[in-house]
Order: structure tokens, then sequence, then C-alpha cells
């Protein structure tokens, strides 16, 4: 894991530098500040995503989860201009909570493959979003002035999501490391059968894990309406799932579970940030994102599999 931490840092620092070279603005405030307002959203989905890949599953949902959470907001403050933010941003967790508990439902108790369920609830979550818009945009005029405010200021001068995301961040860590439910999603990935005969209850366990998920794509509906200031039903939360499980593969979770870290998904967050910065301020084509996305998933699986081989044998030398 360290191993992979320190090569993701090396990379974003050769990043940093050619960018920086073909394009000097890539290192200026307002760039970096750019940089630092898309990760959270990434970050706070990408917190659930690796409590997901690590019990052994997985959430193919989470972009229409967000964008259902965000455009039922939406319209809530464009019915009632008066509404206050914070009872928004609870219902947009709600929702998102929902949803999650409908997708642990159907992987737990109905036994359905969680890619199969997840798939299926993509679409109907992204169908749901066009029936309750009526494919119409909540624009800007329709965001309360206050929600835009908290990807702007802060009493420390980070924005308001920013904050959100890095004490979300901070609590699925300790929640994973140090919590008897966090090691039992560990365990669960490791090894289903193991953990059921050391009494673990698998099925809470993972059911907590979409629900909580759900929740934290519910958030980050919220954050989305306050970073760009308006809700479409079409591309709100749209793709969204494949940057989430790119970069928690590339910050060292592993796609057959049982092992990775919070501080490995969020340098996976930042790395997929930079990079699509770097996309843009380079002027190169936002096509190269999906293809750049796929190289670094394999290098990612790849080096996986090389550094499991590698624990195996020693292991085995280890016996003899």
């Amino acid at each position: 894991m360290r191993f992979r931490e320190i090569g993701i840092l090396v990379f974003l620092v050769i990043l940093a530098g050619a960018t920086t070279v073909r394009e000097p603005r890539f290192l200026s405030a307002k760039n970096l500040t750019d940089i630092l307002l898309d990760i959270p959203l990434l970050m706070v989905v990408a917190m659930g995503m690796t409590m997901i890949i690590l019990s052994r599953n997985i959430d193919l949902s989470v972009g229409s989860t967000l964008g259902l959470s965000a455009i039922i907001v939406g319209f809530i403050f464009k019915s009632n201009p008066n509404f206050p933010v914070w009872a928004g941003a609870i219902i947009g967790i709600l929702v998102g909570l929902l949803l999650g508990a409908l997708n642990g439902i159907l992987v737990t108790w109905l036994r359905v493959p969680a890619i199969i369920a997840t798939l299926g609830t993509l679409n109907v979550f992204r169908g749901l979003v066009f029936v309750v818009s009526g494919g119409q945009e909540v624009g800007a005029n329709d965001i309360p002035p206050s929600l835009i405010e908290l990807s702007r200021t802060s009493p420390i001068q980070l924005p308001w999501i920013v904050i959100f995301a890095v004490l979300v961040t901070i609590a699925t860590h300790l929640f994973l490391r140090y919590t008897r439910t966090g090691r039992e999603i560990y365990a669960i990935g490791s090894s289903p059968k193991a953990a059921r005969l050391r009494g673990i209850q698998v099925e809470k366990v993972v059911f907590l894990a979409f629900t909580l998920t759900g929740g934290f794509a519910g958030l980050a509906g919220i954050m989305y309406a306050s970073r760009y200031g308006f809700i479409n039903p079409l591309t709100t939360g749209a793709g969204l799932e494949l940057s989430v499980i790119a970069a928690t593969i590339i910050g060292g979770t592993n796609i057959l579970g049982g092992s990775g870290s919070v501080p490995g998904t969020v340098l996976g967050c930042l790395l997929l940030g930079v990079i699509n910065n770097a996309l843009v301020i380079t002027n190169l084509s936002a096509f190269w994102q999906l293809a750049i996305y796929g190289v670094v998933i394999l290098i990612a699986v790849a080096v996986d599999s090389l550094i499991r081989r590698q624990l195996e044998r020693a292991a085995v030398d280890q016996t003899r």
C-alpha cells in the first residue's frame, strides 16, 4: 500500500511538472483553486465506493443517485425559494440513503449480484431524474445564493464543500480503521465464508455499506448544486461512477476486496482531478479522458496483481 501511495505522489509530481512546462498557468492560484473545488465531489462519493469495493462488491448507480438527489432538492428550492439550505441538504442525504438501501436490499436479501443490481438501478434512478424534472433544468436563479456561497467562502478561507469533503474523509478513515464494523468490511472482502464462520453478519454489514454510499452520493448532489450553480437532468452525475471506481482502484483498493485505504483513495481522487484539469488547460480533447481512465485502471490492476504475487511468493518462502 505504501508503495502504491508513494508511486501516485511521484506520478503527480511528474504530471504537474510536465503540464506546467507546456502551460505555465497550471500552477496559477486560480487553476489550483479550480482543482481544489472539483475534487470534493469525487472524494465524497469515493469514500462510499471504497467501502463497497472493500466488501467485494461494486456500485454502478452512484452517479444516478447523485443526480436524483440533486434534482429532487433542486425542485424543492425552485418551488420554495425560502426553503432552508440545511433542510435541503438533509433531504438530499436522506434520498441518497434510501436509494443506497434499495441497492443493499437487492444485493444482500434478494441475492442479486452487485454489478447487475446496481446496473439496473443506475438506469432506474436516471429515469426517475427525468420523471421528477420533466426534462427541465434547475437554473442558477433557482439555486439559493447561500448554497452557492458554500463553494466560495468559509471562516478558514477554504470553501465549505472542501471542508465537508475533508470531514467525510476523516470520518470514513476512522470508521474503517478503528470500529468493529469497519474491520468487518475488510474481513468480508477477504473471505465472505470465513467472515460468516467468525460470526460476522455479512448481510447487515454489506447493507450498511451500500446505504452509506447512497448517503454520500446524496450529499455530493447538494455539493454539485453549490459548485456548478445548476442541476441538469441529462448531465448531473452522468458517468461519475467510472471516475469514482477509477479513483478508488488507482488509490490501491483491490477490486477483489479485502485491502485498501482511505488515504490511497484520496490520492487517487487527486490524481484524476489533476489529469482532468491538465487535459482542459492544455487544450487536449476531452475524449482522451475515458482512454486515460481505462489505461490508468489497467495499470493499477496490473500493479495489484504483481504485488499480490510477490506477497504470495514471500509467504511460501517463509513457510519453507
